[in-house]
């Protein structure tokens, strides 16, 4: 795996806040070959249990799934194949999101590791995903904040709620709706 910081350069410079959904120069052919070299080695380990689909109107090119009974881990196994850089992820969780879920074993992240090498893709620790993000880029949860200031009781500071805190991270970035 690529070190930490140089995983952190490459989101950073991959970030541009003029192409929400996919880069400038997003090439659908690439895209396409990633998507297959993935959905075959994970069906290669997995067996036909894997489920394989592509994403519309996110920053998230394709997600793949394999329910617990097929990866033996409580709530199943997702990869996630971003539009930028080549970016991939992986979790466990019932919920399937970079905030729900845990990080898999080191031996997948190490196998997965070298099938992105190999299908010309990074994988991203969803540790890096869930750091805060302060890029240029509004996200989804920018305009959550928005919309609950809005809302918000005149006179109520916001302090004591749950969520009041809504910071946007790096998954929300490359791996969301936009």
């Amino acid at each position: 795996m690529l070190p930490l910081d140089e995983i952190r350069t490459l989101l950073g410079e991959h970030d541009d806040p003029d192409h929400r959904e996919r880069p400038r120069d997003f090439d659908p052919r690439a895209a396409v070959r990633r998507f297959d070299l993935l959905t075959d080695a994970l069906r290669r380990r997995f067996g036909p249990s894997v489920q394989a689909g592509l994403y519309q109107d996110s920053s998230a090119c394709a997600r793949f799934s394999v329910p617990a009974g097929g990866t033996g881990p409580a709530g199943g196994l997702w990869v996630e194949l971003s539009n930028f850089g080549g970016f991939v992820t992986a979790g466990t969780g019932a919920h399937g999101t970079a905030a729900s879920a845990t990080g898999p074993s080191g031996e997948f992240v190490t196998w997965l590791d070298e099938v992105c090498t190999a299908a010309g893709c990074v994988f991203v620790p969803l540790d890096v995903l869930l750091e805060p993000y302060n890029g240029p880029t509004p996200t989804l949860v920018d305009e959550d904040r928005a919309f609950a200031e809005v809302v918000a009781a005149p006179g109520h500071d916001g302090e004591d709620d749950e969520d009041g805190d809504m910071q946007a991270v790096w998954a929300d970035r490359y791996f969301d709706y936009v």
